[in-house]
């Protein structure tokens, strides 16, 4: 036990390094002056009361969306400079006369908005030349910020996008249109509710914002550690239960905190130790709490926010995605669980001693007031009939009181100021990344380009729903390259999502489709940061662990394919005992995609029935009689051959 605690104090001390290192947006500044450490610490402070402030439904803070969108965008964008240095040579201990000119000019963009609105209405939002200046700068400040905390992918998408709205006349085929003066795109772009101040920033503003708040708040009072605790009480003595912990703890931090890479340095740093001390190759121990980690995202009930916004965006109650969503979820964890029991299996591993692990029934006592939280916001959500916005002011508010109860996750008044200090500064890199990515969906608004985009996929899949599929998923998970979660979705079902809708797929299942592989793109290489995270916290090779990640999360591949061809996955218009038969064959063809991952079942399974189940888990995804039939018959064939080779192998010898 020594060894093992001895094993995660060493990678705890590595986490900090391996964020900054794949997660651009950890490499703040450290100030030498205490005053610019004041400084800032206030200003993160008041962004978050001030959210909460506007949350809470007071009515002083009420006001139309686009001030307040410009006092979100302003703020951000004056933590981001004041935060970020330039380049990786400037300073990190103080603020360059440069950035406190970015930062003036950021703080003077709300207060326009403010003086501007009376006229923007009188007129029609049409711009003067000031407008069209000031609109400029704004543009430019959105784009630097993001470069300097999210790279420059997201910069360089956005400037592409300008420059098409701009030059439209010249690119071929479908995707020409007439063109637009810089003017135009200006007034697109920052004037009015279309680009920056448009959708991508409000679900940053009101949901993003609040749920990161809640997360850093349930960190704070000991979320992370109940999360763990119980994990290896549930499953931590069981064959290779250091992975099947990191799965379960991964799985519900992942769904609070929305972020991939900062879950896998979360609980990694306790998880990936344990599995390398039980038996697991570096590259396993790390593609464990990777995947586990990216699929938190699509867990529900908060999905790292994902459930709210894309309620948003569909129209749609947060009931209806959560129904939606939750089998596809549990299905994909289930994958994983799978795999880590036949590797387990197969390689002989054992579990943590009983007497080395926390009880269940003391860790529900000592811990358990934490769930009351997550059961009162899911309350609020679907039976109060209040709006999200409210329902996550109170329920932090709840958290905060809950969190009295007992010792063990008592706040002082400065761990909660810490908390909301945390929460801004978590906030920054998603609400900057929205932003960047209104200049997106406003270009392509004004240009039609989506449009374009889904009669090209469906073009090139010669209207196959199966071709459109595969194209969709490909440029998800190139849209979706080293962005966050929220963003990523934002892009893609704003791009890809209508060539599904086209071909007749539910809006729901369309969004969700391009969700999974937004998400993905964090576990395939050659951009896998969540893999790539993992791997610096296990010592495995990088692109080795991206690719075990991406043969575990297999069935999570496969998964967003069963619900578009199968919406009772869904629970969409479901009977119970066509329900029951759904979830049924899916888990069966989970577990047989997981055999033909790993090559073991009872025995080591040959290339052939690898082959054949895996032929089987595919004819699962059609939820027709024939198709299930004939996979369950290829099922049955590779379960009683393995289970007798097994035996035969048991079987001594005659003497």
């Amino acid at each position: 036990m020594a060894d093992i605690k001895k094993g995660s104090e060493e990678a705890v001390a590595s986490g900090a390094e391996v964020l900054e290192k794949f997660e651009k947006e950890s490499r703040t500044r450290n100030f030498d002056a205490k005053s610019l450490v004041k400084i800032v610490y206030v200003l993160c402070f008041l962004f978050t009361v001030y959210h909460l402030a506007y949350a809470s439904g007071v009515r002083f803070m009420q006001m139309v969306n686009i001030k307040h969108h410009a006092i979100h965008v302003g703020l951000v964008l004056v933590l981001g400079f004041a935060m970020y240095p330039a380049f990786k040579k400037s300073s990190r201990t103080r603020i360059a006369w440069y950035d406190w000119a970015c930062i003036a000019l950021s703080a003077c963009m709300p207060v326009y908005v403010f003086a501007r609105y009376n006229v923007f209405i009188s007129t029609g939002f049409q711009p003067s030349v000031l407008d069209i200046v000031v609109g400029s700068i704004l543009i430019l400040l959105v784009l630097e910020c993001s470069r300097r905390i999210s790279g420059p992918a997201l910069s360089i998408l956005s400037l592409i996008f300008i420059i098409y709205g701009i030059f439209g006349r010249y690119f071929p085929g479908v995707f020409m249109h007439r063109g637009y003066t810089w003017e135009r795109v200006v007034q697109c772009l920052t004037i009015g509710t279309e680009g920056i101040y448009g959708s991508t920033v409000k679900v940053s503003a009101t949901y993003i914002v609040l749920f990161i708040i809640f997360g850093e708040v349930m960190n704070k009072c000991g979320m992370g550690k109940f999360f763990n605790d119980i994990a290896n009480s549930l499953a931590g003595s069981t064959k290779g239960g250091p992975a099947k912990v990191a799965v379960l703890a991964s799985g519900f931090l992942g769904s609070i905190n929305g972020s991939a890479v900062a879950n896998v340095v979360t609980t990694g740093t306790f998880t990936i130790p344990l599995m390398k001390k039980t038996g697991y190759s570096k590259e396993f121990a790390g593609a464990v709490e990777a995947t586990a980690s990216v699929g938190g995202q699509l867990l529900p009930p908060i999905m790292g926010a994902a459930a709210f916004v894309m309620a948003e965006t569909l129209g749609v109650q947060y009931p209806v995605i959560i129904k939606a969503a939750v089998i596809p979820a549990l299905i994909y964890y289930l994958g994983i669980i799978i795999q880590v029991q036949l590797r387990a299996s197969r390689d002989n591993l054992v579990g943590i001693p009983k007497d080395q692990l926390p009880k269940a029934g003391q860790v529900m006592r000592e811990q358990g007031h934490l769930l009351i939280p997550i059961v009162f916001l899911l309350y609020m959500l679907i039976f109060s009939g209040k709006t999200v916005i409210v329902s996550a002011f109170w329920t932090i508010a709840v958290t905060i009181v809950v969190a009295q109860l007992r010792p063990i996750s008592r706040m002082s008044l400065k761990d909660i100021c810490d908390a909301f200090v945390a929460g801004a500064k978590s906030t920054i890199s998603v609400a900057i990344a929205c932003a960047c990515v209104g200049i997106i969906v406003g270009v392509c608004g004004l240009t039609g380009f989506a449009l374009n985009v889904a009669s090209t996929i469906i073009s090139i899949g010669q209207s196959s729903i199966f071709l459109t599929l595969i194209f969709t998923m490909i440029t998800c998970m190139i849209l979706g390259m080293g962005l966050p979660s929220i963003p990523a979705y934002l892009i893609t079902a704003t791009i890809a999502a209508p060539a599904l809708i086209q071909l007749g797929v539910p809006d729901i299942a369309a969004h969700m489709f391009c969700f999974y592989f937004a998400m993905f793109a964090n576990l395939t290489p050659p951009v896998a940061l969540a893999s790539f995270a993992a791997a610096g916290l296990s010592g495995g090779s990088p692109m080795k662990t991206g690719v075990v990640s991406v043969k575990l999360a297999l069935a999570g591949f496969i998964v967003p394919y069963m619900f578009v061809y199968n919406q009772q996955l869904m629970l969409d218009n479901v009977t119970l005992f066509t329900g029951i038969q759904v979830v049924i064959t899916a888990c069966v063809g989970v577990f047989l995609i997981a055999v033909a991952a790993e090559g073991f079942l009872f025995t080591k399974v040959n290339w052939i029935f690898r082959v054949a189940a895996f032929v089987a888990a595919l004819l699962m995804i059609d939820s027709g009689i024939v198709t299930d039939a004939v996979g369950l018959a290829l099922f049955a064939a590779v379960l009683a051959y393995q289970y007798l080779k097994s035996k035969r192998h048991s079987t001594p010898a005659a003497v």
